[in-house]
C-alpha cells in the first residue's frame, strides 16, 4: 500500500474518498473522450465504480470531477457523441445516470448528471464531486487555498487557486435553479452545499432536512431528476494579490452566468407603488409618531422609537424621487422640520435616537455603519439643496473624522458614542469587525469635499479605504456598506484614472458577488416570488433584506452611471444584470404581493405585518420560509421612491414616460425628438418599455436606432404601454407625431 505524506498545517486529514480517487487514477484511465480548452486537456475517462472528468494542465497538476456518485458495477454506453459534447447511460444497482459534458464557447466546462432511479430512492450520504491534483494525479499532494465558498443560501460557488502545481485559478459553480426538483422531493435546501476542505471542494448534495437523522423523502422511481449541473470555468496563473483575484472571480464568474438558468425578469409599477407609500407614509398612524412637535417615522409598523438612519434614508429617497417627478410632497416637509433634533450640540454629532428615548435603549451605543448612514443622506440631500441638512451636515464631520482616526480607521460592530469605548468588537474569531464600514465612511468623504471643496476629506477616504486592504473575500460585513465602498473607489480612481482605486473597487464588486443568491428557489414559499441575484443583508445572515436590496441597486446605478465605459465588461455585464433583477425580486418584499400564507403572523421580531400597508417586509427567504419574521420595515419604504427616479424617465412635456432594465441618458433634440443613450453591457439586450402618462392616451410615435432608419418594432403592445427589446447600448430616437 502507498505510503501518504502526513497532511500539511491547513489540512486536518484526509477522507476516504480523496485516498480512493489516487487509487483510481492511478493506472493512468483510458480515456473515451479527450476535449481540449486552450492548454487545458479535459478527459473523460470510465473508473472502477463512477465517469472521472480530469482536467489537466500539462505538468501543472489539474482536478477530476467524479460524476455518478454510488459506488458498484455499472454498465456504460454512449448515447451521443460529438467535438464538444458527449452525453453517456450509467446503469448502476441504484438506476439510471445520464451524464452529459460539453465544453461551451466561453472556455467553459459543463459536467451535467441526472438520475432516474429504480426505485424510490432513499439517499443517505452523497461525497463531494471535486478534488484537486497535482501533476501525478495525486490529490494528498497538490498545494493551494480556496478564496470564497457558498455561504448559506447564497450563490453555489467555490473559487480557489492550485498554486502548487501551477494549475492556476478555478471558479466551480453550480446551476442550483436546475436541482430545485431534486430539494423539493427529498425536502432539503442547499444550505452551504458548494464549498468542502482542501483538497475534497465542490458540491455535496443534502440528503436529510435534519442534518444527520436519516432520509425519509425518496427521489421517485422511474422519475428522471437533474442530480448535479456544475459550471467551471479556468484562470492560467493564481492572483499577485486581492485586487487581481477579484478580477479574476469577476471574470471567471462572468464566463458562467449566461449559462445559469434565470427566470424572466418582470416589470413592476413601481410608479403605482410610489404614491401608495406616500400615502401610507403620510397617514397611517403606525408609520408615524410626534415628538417635539415634529413627525418622526417609526423603523417599524407601529415599532422602534425614531431613529435617525430611518428618517434620513426616507427622506433622501423621497426627496429624490420629487426631483425626478417635479413635484413636492408635503411629507417631505414634515419629515425635515424635526432632524435637528438628533442633533447633539456637546458631542458635535447626529445621534441615533432622539433625547427622549425610552430607557429600554442605550442611547449611547451605535453601531459603526450607523454613524456614516445619516450623514450620507444629509449629504445627499445638501447637495439637492437642503441648507438646513448642509448645515447638520457639516456640524458632525469633525467628531466624525475623530472617530475614525481614533479606531485607525478598522471599526467594532458597537461602541460608546460618547468615549469610543467598544461594546461589541469583532463579528468572529478572526477578530473582524465591521470590515466594509470604511467603505461607507470613504464614500460620506468624498460627499464632504464636494460640498466644502477641504482635501482633508479626500484624504480621510484615501485612509480608509487603506486600511480595508487584505480582507479579500472577508471584506463584506453589510452589503449595502460593500456597495458604497465601491462607488468611494470609483469616485477617487476618476480623479485621477491613475491610481490603483478602480481595481479595488473590484474587490468590493466581488465581495457583493459572493453574497447574491445565483439561483431561482421554488422550495416552500420561494415558488411564490423570484429570489434570483438578491442579495443578503449580512455576510451570514439567512435572508434577503428590502432595504439592503434597493441600497445596493442605488449605489450600483451610481457606480454604472459614473464609471460608465471605464468599468471592466465582465463587471459591468455582473451589475448591470444585478440592477435588471433588483427591479423584479424588490417587488416580493411588500406583502400584497405575497400569498397571504407566505407572510409571518406571529413572533413577528419587530411590530407587526400589515398587507394593507405600502411597506416592504424586512425579510425574504431563499429557502422558502415565511417572509417578515423580522418585521415591516417603514424604513425600507424609500425603495418605491429610488426605482422610480432611477429606472422611469420622465420625457419633458411628452405624453409618455420611459422605463429601461439598463441605466439611460434621457435628452432632447430641435426637433423634438427624444433620444435615449442606454448604458447598458455590449451584447446584452433587455426591456425597453414606453407608458403612458396622465390620463390621455399614448401618443402615434417610432422607435428606432440612432442615425439609422431601423425601426424597432414592439414586442408587446396595450393600451397604456409598448413594449420594446433594445441592444443594452443603444442610442435610441422616439418620435412622436408632433416631431418633425
Amino acid at each position: 500500500m502507498a505510503k501518504h505524506p502526513k497532511p500539511g498545517m491547513h489540512v486536518p486529514g484526509f477522507s476516504s474518498e480523496t485516498l480512493a480517487v489516487e487509487t483510481d487514477l492511478k493506472p493512468k484511465l483510458s480515456p473515451i473522450k479527450t476535449f481540449r480548452i486552450g492548454e487545458l486537456t479535459i478527459d473523460v475517462s470510465p473508473g472502477r465504480d463512477t465517469i472521472w472528468v480530469i482536467v489537466r494542465r500539462p505538468g501543472k497538476g489539474g482536478i477530476v470531477l467524479r460524476t455518478n456518485p454510488f459506488p458498484g458495477p455499472y454498465a456504460l454506453k454512449q448515447k451521443e457523441t460529438g467535438d464538444h459534447r458527449i452525453v453517456l447511460d450509467v446503469k448502476a444497482s441504484s438506476g439510471t445516470w445520464t451524464i452529459e459534458i460539453s465544453v461551451q464557447e466561453k472556455e467553459l466546462l459543463r459536467v451535467k448528471v441526472s438520475l432516474t432511479p429504480v426505485t424510490d430512492l432513499l439517499l443517505a450520504f452523497w461525497p463531494r464531486d471535486m478534488y484537486v491534483l497535482d501533476e501525478h494525479d495525486d490529490p494528498t499532494q497538490a498545494i493551494g487555498q480556496v478564496e470564497a465558498a457558498q455561504r448559506g443560501m447564497n450563490g453555489g460557488i467555490c473559487y480557489f487557486c492550485v498554486q502548487k502545481p501551477a494549475f492556476g485559478s478555478v471558479l466551480y459553480a453550480q446551476n442550483l435553479t436546475a436541482l430545485n426538483a431534486y430539494y423539493v422531493a427529498t425536502k432539503t435546501k442547499p444550505d452551504g452545499v458548494v464549498g468542502g476542505r482542501w483538497p475534497s471542494l465542490g458540491y455535496q448534495p443534502p440528503t436529510s432536512p435534519m442534518g444527520y437523522a436519516p432520509p425519509e423523502h425518496p427521489l421517485a422511481a422511474g422519475k428522471e431528476i437533474v442530480i448535479s449541473d456544475a459550471l467551471l470555468a479556468f484562470e492560467a496563473g493564481c492572483a499577485a494579490d486581492e485586487m487581481q483575484s477579484a478580477r479574476h472571480f469577476i471574470e471567471l464568474l462572468a464566463k458562467i452566468y449566461p449559462y445559469l438558468d434565470k427566470p424572466e425578469v418582470k416589470f413592476h409599477d413601481w410608479i403605482e407603488r410610489s404614491h401608495r407609500t406616500i400615502t401610507d407614509l403620510t397617514n397611517a398612524p403606525q408609520a408615524r409618531t410626534e415628538h417635539y412637535g415634529h413627525t418622526y417615522l417609526h423603523a417599524y409598523t407601529d415599532a422602534e422609537y425614531p431613529d435617525s438612519m430611518v428618517q434620513m434614508s426616507v427622506l433622501s429617497s423621497l426627496r429624490e424621487w420629487e426631483l425626478s417627478q417635479g413635484r413636492m410632497e408635503p411629507l417631505s416637509r414634515d419629515l425635515s422640520a424635526g432632524i435637528g433634533r438628533f442633533f447633539d450640540k456637546e458631542l458635535g454629532t447626529i445621534r441615533r435616537y432622539l433625547p427622549n428615548v425610552g430607557d429600554d435603549k442605550d442611547a449611547d451605543a451605535v453601531d459603526s455603519w450607523y454613524l456614516f448612514h445619516p450623514l450620507m443622506n444629509l449629504a445627499k440631500l445638501a447637495i439637492a439643496g437642503n441648507k438646513k441638512c448642509e448645515k447638520l451636515f457639516r456640524d458632525s464631520l469633525d467628531y466624525t473624522v475623530k472617530s475614525a482616526r481614533h479606531f485607525n480607521y478598522v471599526w467594532p460592530i458597537q461602541f460608546n458614542i460618547t468615549d469610543f469605548s467598544v461594546i461589541t468588537g469583532a463579528r468572529s474569531p478572526q477578530g473582524r469587525g465591521q470590515t466594509d464600514a470604511g467603505g461607507l465612511y470613504a464614500y460620506v468623504m468624498i460627499l464632504a469635499h464636494e460640498i466644502t471643496g477641504d482635501s482633508l476629506y479626500l484624504d480621510e477616504a484615501k485612509a480608509a479605504l487603506k486600511a480595508l486592504e487584505g480582507n479579500r473575500f472577508n471584506l463584506a460585513y453589510q452589503t449595502n456598506l460593500t456597495a458604497w465602498g465601491a462607488v468611494a473607489c470609483l469616485k477617487l480612481w476618476l480623479m485621477d484614472r491613475q491610481s490603483g482605486y478602480l481595481d479595488q473597487s473590484m474587490v468590493f464588486v466581488a465581495s457583493f458577488l459572493h453574497n447574491c443568491e445565483l439561483w431561482n428557489s421554488d422550495i416552500e414559499h420561494a415558488r411564490h416570488y423570484t429570489n434570483f441575484f438578491g442579495v443578503t443583508c449580512l455576510h451570514d445572515a439567512p435572508y434577503m433584506a428590502a432595504y439592503e436590496c434597493f441600497e445596493t441597486f442605488a449605489a450600483f446605478d451610481e457606480y454604472l452611471r459614473i464609471g460608465y465605459d471605464d468599468i471592466p465588461p465582465a463587471a459591468k455585464l455582473l451589475l448591470c444584470e444585478y440592477r435588471r433583477f433588483a427591479q423584479d425580486f424588490t417587488w416580493y418584499f411588500y406583502p400584497d404581493a405575497l400569498p397571504e400564507d407566505a407572510v409571518a403572523k406571529d413572533n413577528v421580531r419587530n411590530g407587526y405585518n400589515d398587507r394593507k400597508l405600502s411597506f416592504p417586509l424586512e425579510d425574504l427567504y431563499g429557502d422558502g420560509q415565511p417572509a417578515g419574521q423580522v418585521g415591516q420595515e417603514i424604513y425600507g419604504a424609500g425603495g418605491a421612491f429610488i426605482f422610480v427616479a432611477r429606472a422611469f424617465n420622465e420625457c419633458g412635456d411628452n405624453a409618455f414616460r420611459l422605463f429601461c432594465d439598463y441605466p439611460t441618458d434621457v435628452s432632447f433634440s430641435e426637433d423634438g425628438a427624444v433620444r435615449v443613450k442606454l448604458q447598458g453591457p455590449v451584447g446584452q439586450a433587455g426591456r425597453f418599455r414606453l407608458l403612458k402618462k396622465g390620463r390621455k392616451a399614448l401618443p402615434r410615435f417610432s422607435l428606432s436606432l440612432a442615425d439609422t432608419d431601423i425601426l424597432i418594432p414592439a414586442r408587446q403592445r396595450a393600451a397604456d404601454f409598448r413594449d420594446y427589446e433594445v441592444p443594452a447600448d443603444a442610442t435610441l430616437i422616439i418620435r412622436t407625431s408632433t416631431s418633425s
